[in-house]
């Protein structure tokens, strides 16, 4: 049995809810996205089916907004229970974004009431739809503004220590810190591809299930589309965030790749097991790779986590969450041209349908996407330690010393478990009780299943 560790279980805890919140965070950031292009293209084109969507999508968006207000509010609790002495120090830096977040949820909370009780009551559709923008706004400026915690966590400026009073603090200066650029890029890119893979997944379900009316297929190609678009910006700027790393963490980037020693040339290493004195067998090693991701140069050189000592270096499991992050990131995009190649093929044989091998990926891309988010979380905090504060403090000096930790853990384990459970029963009762077909026949709307 575990010896009872304050620290230990601080990170445990607060692990188990930021890898539940990610989860409705997640949605919560990119489903308003999905929405409000899904109603662009209702109204532009004339078609109810995208508003629909719009409609429906916008119904079970409420509900994980509101479990991410449990769990937002459970972040910010622990925050000051479980890290007092690390909030003693950073607080005073991080109060401006944190509170400016705070803003933003209310901001996008009263715009979102105002969309969802307004539909059909203007006589110009496109008013409704341009209240969905500030939702959009509210909803990206609230990860934005909680992802510069994160980045300042990892790159902290702007202030002084004195002991442990912080003197000289320059909040814009410590919002605006080397890592917030590319950490909350890719914070809110990687979100609006997750949300479109979850409702790709969802879609793909139905056509699996045998529903073949064109409602689905519209919102199977709307999803894909956006989910290719979003999933090359991803790309694009995890190499901007591999070049960070390489200028400002080299010891997070070498414990992820396994590259020990100081090299040009450096290859990117994938998958692999490793052996005494740090050996590496039945990797794929991708000549260069690694010089042109931290550099952009094939023969450039990357510094290497011997440069780094030992009690400073991150765990070295990071590295399997770095290659199944960037694994389900590069099998999305295949996917999505595969998809949009079959679709046009498809459509060309007279209105085959789409294979059921490939719909069985589609729905799977959906839970990976989101384990690709998690994945990318882990690999983020783990890939700090032993920092708290890089440079500053150490994630065990931050910890709270209470002999209680152990069972707020288990509490908190017991109140993620009825949320999930009840988020699920509410969201499968509310779909499947009030069929996407029953509300086009109850509103009236034409268009049966695709001939």
């Amino acid at each position: 049995m575990m010896s009872y560790d304050p620290a230990v279980y601080s990170r445990i805890l607060t692990g188990l809810t930021l890898g539940f919140h990610i989860i409705f965070a997640t949605i919560g950031v990119g489903v308003p996205v999905m929405i409000a292009i899904a109603e662009f293209l209702g109204i532009k084109r004339k078609d109810p089916h995208y508003t629909l969507l719009a409609r429906r999508w916008a119904r079970g968006f409420v509900i994980t907004v509101a479990v991410g207000v449990v769990t937002g509010t459970s972040i910010g609790l622990q925050l000051n229970l479980l890290w007092p002495s690390f909030m003693q120090i950073a607080g005073q830096a991080i109060a401006l974004p944190l509170f400016m977040e705070t803003f933003a949820f209310f901001f996008e909370a009263i715009f979102l009431g105002i969309y969802l009780y307004t539909w059909d009551r203007f006589r110009n559709p496109w008013t409704h739809f341009i209240i969905s923008i500030p939702v959009i706004i509210g909803s990206s400026a609230s990860a934005f503004f909680i992802t510069i915690v994160n980045a300042f966590m990892n790159t902290p400026q702007g202030f002084k220590l004195s002991g442990r009073t912080i003197i000289d603090i320059d909040p814009i200066v410590a919002m605006f810190n080397p890592a917030t650029p590319t950490k909350t890029a890719h914070v809110l890119s990687s979100a609006y591809m997750t949300s479109a893979f979850v409702l790709a997944a969802i879609a793909a379900v139905a056509l699996l299930a045998g529903k073949r009316h064109i409602y689905y297929q519209k919102a199977l190609k709307l999803t894909m589309v956006c989910g290719l678009i979003f999933s090359l910006s991803t790309a694009f700027i995890g190499d901007l965030s591999g070049k960070f790393l390489a200028e400002y963490q080299p010891e997070k980037l070498a414990a992820a790749e396994w590259h020990f020693e100081t090299a040009e040339k450096a290859p990117l290493v994938f998958g692999g097991v490793l052996g005494e004195n740090n050996e590496i067998r039945y990797a794929l090693k991708l000549p260069y790779a690694l010089s042109i991701l931290a550099y952009g140069k094939p023969d450039a050189v990357v510094q290497g986590l011997n440069e780094t000592p030992k009690e400073l270096r991150p765990p070295l499991y990071i590295h399997y969450f770095f290659d199944i992050m960037v694994t389900i990131g590069g099998l999305s995009i295949v996917l999505c041209i595969a998809y949009l190649w079959i679709n046009r093929k498809s459509r060309q044989n007279t209105g085959k349908p789409l294979p059921r091998w490939l719909l069985r990926c589609i729905v799977w891309s959906g839970p990976l996407a989101m384990l690709a988010i998690e994945c990318g979380w882990i690999f983020a905090e783990a890939g700090r330690q032993p920092w708290i504060l890089r440079g500053y403090m150490k994630t065990v000096h931050g910890a709270t010393t209470s002999a209680n930790v152990d069972w707020m853990l288990l509490l908190f384990s017991l109140l993620y478990i009825v949320l999930g459970f009840t988020v699920w029963i509410i969201l499968r009762r509310m779909f499947r009780s009030y069929t996407p077909e029953q509300e086009l026949e109850q509103n009236g709307i034409e268009g049966g299943p695709h001939k």
